[in-house]
């Protein structure tokens, strides 16, 4: 009961969180599954790839199907792919890829957040401690970051 003069609490909004299926966790040691060693794409390469199908679909004017879980996901990258030309996509691949010490899904994540430094980015991404310097990440970093600002 809410004391006097007191508005009650609201109900919680969150519903309670099902417990993971499985061993797969993105921690300090990446537990990947049947998924470790799949192609992961960064924010801006899915959205490349998306809008290169829909596009296509509506030039041959078949199976166009826009459903709302499409709009959904178009819309979503639109707003968190941090690259929109082709590019700039490209070339922050080739700077992530070469640096094969690094997982795929740790190069898709630092692809995808665009952090600003390593500390940064090895808070986010935590397997990434003890697989590449900061210094050395910092330059990785900083090279992204540079791409940024060309139109993006």
């Amino acid at each position: 009961m809410a004391a006097p003069g007191r508005a009650p609490a609201p109900a919680p909004t969150s519903r309670s969180r099902e417990a993971p299926q499985g061993d797969e966790e993105a921690a300090a040691e990446l537990k990947l599954g049947e998924f470790q060693d799949v192609d992961a794409l960064t924010h801006s390469e899915a959205m490349l790839v998306i809008n290169a199908l829909v596009a296509k679909r509506r030039m041959d004017k078949k199976n166009i199907n826009e459903t709302e879980m499409l709009m959904k996901t178009t819309d979503y990258l639109d707003h968190f792919a941090r690259f929109k030309r082709k590019e700039n996509v490209e070339a922050v691949e080739r700077l992530l890829s070469a640096h094969k010490e690094l997982a795929k899904f740790e190069r898709a994540q630092l692809g995808s957040l665009c952090c600003d430094t390593a500390e940064e980015a090895k808070t986010l991404i935590p397997s990434l401690q003890d697989k590449i310097g900061d210094e050395e990440l910092q330059d990785l970093l900083d090279e992204i970051t540079k791409l940024m600002g060309y139109g993006n």
